[in-house]
C-alpha cells in the first residue's frame, strides 16, 4: 500500500473533479482519468475531496440554516424526537455515543449531538424490507423548513453517492453498473451533527473528542463539513492528521463495505474528531455525513479482482445487515463490537 503525503502536518486530500461522470458530454477517456485518481486516492489515503458534483449552492445554503434552527432548539424540545434503541432515526443528545464501541474499544462519551434521517420502506415499494431498518423519519414540527430542506440535501447528496459508485466499477475495472444490484434498495442514512460544547474554558474529560476514533460502517460516505478544525485522519504513518474541506468540495471517504469487498485494496479510514479549537479555544462545528450502506441484504464478500494467490481473502463473507448491526450495536446501544479487529489494529501505532 502506498503511503499519503502530508504538508506541513496536514493530510493531502486530493481534489477531484467528477464532473465528467456528472455531465452528459463527459467522453471515456475523461472517465478514464477521473476513475484512476480515485483508485489512487482510495488505495493510500481513503478520503478524497470532490468537486464538480452539481449540487447549487442555494441547496446547501437552505439545509445549513434549517440544521442550524434546530439545533438551537431547546434540548427538551430536540429530546422528544429520541427514537427507541435499536431504529437509527431521529435525535441523539450529546454524550448518548461512543463511537469507539463499534471498534471494540472503551472511550469517553463523544460530545456531539445529531439528528438522523434516512431510506424508508415506502421508499422502495414493492420491496419486503424490515421495518425496523427502514424506518419511518421524524420531522420537528418546530422548524417548517426543516423536512423540505433536508429531503434536498439527502437527495443532492445521494445523487454523488451513486456517481461515485459508477466511478468506483470503473476504478475497479468492473463497469459503471457493477455496484447497482447491491444498492436499489439501499440503506442509506443522513446524520446531521452539531458539537454541542460546554463553555469555551471549560476542562474535558482525559480522552474526551468531539467524535470518537472510527471507521465508517458502509460503503462510501459524502460529507459536508464546515472550514473548522478538528477531523482528523489517520495516516499510514500512525499519525493523526488535521483535514480541512476545500471550498465548495464535499469530502467523499470509504467505508468497511467497501474496503471487506476490496480485500483492503482500498482503505476504510480511520478518523476522529477531535474537540473543535482555534486559538486553543473551543468553537462549534457543524457537518451533515450522508452513508451509502448498500441492500441490507446484500452479501458483502471479497471481489474476485483483489484476490490472489499472494493476497487471499482477509474477509468472511457477511451481509450488509449484520454489519451494521453489530457496528451500531457498538457505536450506540454500548456494545463493544468483537468483530472489528482488523479496524481497531490500526489504533494500536498511535
Amino acid at each position: 500500500m502506498a503511503r499519503a503525503q502530508t504538508t506541513d502536518g496536514v493530510l493531502d486530500v486530493p481534489v477531484i473533479d467528477i464532473g465528467p461522470f456528472v455531465r452528459p458530454d463527459g467522453t471515456a477517456a475523461q472517465r478514464a482519468e477521473v476513475a484512476a485518481a480515485v483508485d489512487e486516492a482510495a488505495r493510500t489515503v481513503g478520503f478524497m475531496q470532490i468537486v464538480g458534483h452539481g449540487i447549487e449552492p442555494g441547496v446547501l445554503a437552505g439545509f445549513t440554516a434549517a440544521t442550524d434552527e434546530f439545533f438551537a432548539l431547546p434540548l427538551d424540545a430536540k429530546s422528544a424526537y429520541r427514537c427507541p434503541p435499536g431504529i437509527n432515526r431521529g435525535y441523539s443528545p450529546p454524550k448518548s455515543e461512543r463511537l469507539a464501541n463499534s471498534l471494540g474499544l472503551v472511550s469517553a462519551a463523544d460530545l456531539f449531538e445529531a439528528i438522523n434521517v434516512g431510506t424508508t420502506r415506502a421508499d422502495y415499494p414493492g420491496v419486503d424490507l424490515p421495518e425496523v431498518d427502514y424506518a419511518a423519519n421524524v420531522w420537528p414540527v418546530e422548524v417548517p423548513a426543516f423536512e423540505p430542506a433536508v429531503r434536498d440535501w439527502f437527495a443532492a447528496a445521494g445523487s454523488v453517492a451513486r456517481t461515485m459508485l459508477r466511478v468506483f466499477g470503473v476504478a475497479l475495472g468492473l463497469g459503471e453498473g457493477h455496484f447497482a444490484p447491491f444498492t436499489d434498495h439501499s440503506l442509506d442514512v443522513l446524520r446531521m451533527i452539531n458539537y454541542r460544547l460546554p463553555a469555551a474554558d471549560v476542562e474535558l474529560e482525559p480522552d474526551q473528542v468531539g467524535m470518537g476514533a472510527h471507521t465508517d460502517y458502509g460503503i462510501v460516505t459524502v460529507l459536508w463539513a464546515d472550514q473548522v478544525p478538528g477531523l482528523e485522519v489517520l495516516g499510514s504513518d500512525g499519525e493523526w492528521h488535521p483535514v480541512q474541506p476545500a471550498d465548495g468540495a464535499l469530502l467523499v471517504n470509504l467505508g468497511d463495505a467497501l474496503a471487506r469487498w476490496t480485500n483492503d485494496r482500498w482503505i476504510s479510514t480511520m478518523h476522529r474528531v477531535a474537540a473543535p479549537r482555534v486559538d486553543g479555544v473551543l468553537v462549534p462545528r457543524r457537518s451533515a455525513a450522508y452513508f451509502h450502506d448498500g441492500n441490507i441484504d446484500a452479501v458483502i464478500e471479497c471481489l474476485p479482482v483483489c484476490i490472489s494467490a499472494e493476497r487471499p481473502a482477509q474477509y468472511a463473507p457477511v451481509t450488509v445487515g449484520e454489519h451494521l448491526a453489530a457496528k451500531l450495536a457498538g457505536s450506540r446501544g454500548g456494545q463493544l463490537n468483537t468483530d472489528a479487529a482488523r479496524e481497531a489494529s490500526r489504533l494500536s501505532r498511535v
